[in-house]
């Protein structure tokens, strides 16, 4: 992969208008000379690897192509952008992170002889939803497909980042995907897992070393979209600055995602650091109005030192769920572990949306809608916590 400015690729993402692929790609030939095949004829396709002579890949679903250009044939797209036409707009595609956070201090010991602080804190062990029935797409550094703790789920993979499997090496994606959709009754130790009965889709868009980039976020998305999952969790993303402007690539595919029946979550960011006054603005891709942006609490409900927060009119905290010391799965022969992050949080929250999505058929906004009303209101500011922490049905 080439690479550009700092924080990007060196590749570009380019909207389109509705109902526009054969224009578009017609288009994108004739402005800047680049072919683009789209995933609608590829058969199968999943990743964003392309024979050589292509030189980009239209995800047709959500209307947004991923192309490799010289400057010269970004300014061409960017001129046909500014024009009526069926390109809409062009951005620079970002890198993005698995979100880690620093260990926090110590916490006060709770009980999890039976189920996590966090199941608790949800009220998930009291609840008669399971998730049963409802797609889950988790977006990350894959699973361990082989995990004991999964053995005759329903568990769906696919692989977005070029030359590796969905197997993860990392531990990140296992850990949310156990948080998520985990069992309640797991060999050994506390239950950990909130819809403990959904379909569990692992998109790998990230690599072994926690890396990824924006065409692979949005390839699975589209994945997620196409197996009809209902929810699509994603604890990564890119640092923002105050007053930073949200991707309008991605507000789009959101937006087109709800329109299919998706509501995709995503972490809020780690890079806060209150105990020295300094609290960091959500990062990308959770800053868009229509991806729910979750924040991380403690065992005590107080808001976790790393958690970003709304710190300007761009981007909101929506919800906050169980972000400090989380106990889930983890790579073999480990199996599990205990981390901290907005990462942690978030598989919460999609669990809680399988969990709706199952008792009340809710789909897009109204599962939005749902998880808001429900959530427990907290002491503290909303800019810090949104509606509040998330509760199970």
């Amino acid at each position: 992969m080439t690479t550009g400015a700092q924080g990007t690729t060196g590749r570009y993402l380019v909207l389109l208008e509705e109902d526009s692929a054969a224009a578009a790609v017609r288009e994108i030939r004739r402005v800047a000379g680049l072919d683009t095949a789209n995933t609608a004829d590829l058969l199968g396709a999943t990743g964003l690897s392309l024979p050589a002579a292509v030189d980009g890949l239209l995800l047709h679903e959500l209307g947004v192509a991923v192309v490799t250009a010289a400057p010269e044939q970004a300014d061409a797209l960017a001129r046909a952008c500014a024009e009526p036409g069926p390109l809409a707009m062009i951005e620079p595609e970002r890198l993005v992170q698995a979100y880690t956070a620093p260990a926090p201090a110590p916490e006060e010991a709770a009980d999890e002889t039976a189920f996590t602080w966090g199941l608790q804190a949800l009220g998930a062990p009291d609840s008669t939803a399971t998730g049963a029935g409802i797609r889950v797409a988790v977006l990350d550094t894959g699973v361990v497909t082989g995990h004991p703790d999964l053995a005759g789920r329903a568990l769906v993979t696919s692989s977005f980042v070029d030359g590796e499997s969905v197997e993860d090496a990392h531990g990140h994606g296992t850990h949310c995907v156990g948080t998520a959709c985990g069992p309640r009754t797991p060999e050994q130790g506390p239950g950990y897992g909130v819809a403990y009965e959904a379909e569990i889709y692992a998109g790998k868009v990230l690599g072994n070393d926690g890396s990824g980039t924006d065409g692979g976020i949005l390839a699975g998305i589209q994945w997620a979209i196409s197996n009809r999952c209902a929810v699509v969790s994603m604890s990564l993303g890119a640092a923002t600055q105050v007053g930073d402007p949200y991707s309008q690539i991605f507000e789009t595919a959101a937006r087109r995602a709800i329109q299919q029946g998706a509501l995709i979550i995503a972490a809020a960011g780690n890079e806060s650091r209150r105990e020295d006054g300094h609290i960091a603005p959500v990062g990308h891709p959770a800053n868009c109005p229509s991806i729910m942006a979750v924040g991380a609490v403690d065992v005590r409900h107080e808001v976790a030192g790393f958690s970003c927060g709304s710190v300007d009119s761009n981007a909101a905290v929506d919800i906050v769920g169980p972000g400090v010391d989380v106990y889930s799965s983890w790579t073999l022969p480990e199996r599990y572990t205990t981390i901290s992050g907005t990462s942690m949080a978030t598989p919460h929250v999609a669990g809680v949306a399988a969990l709706l999505a199952q008792q009340h058929g809710a789909r897009s906004w109204e599962l939005w809608a749902r998880l808001g009303q429900s959530a427990l209101r907290l002491a503290v500011p909303s800019t810090d916590v949104g509606t509040g922490l998330v509760q199970a049905p």
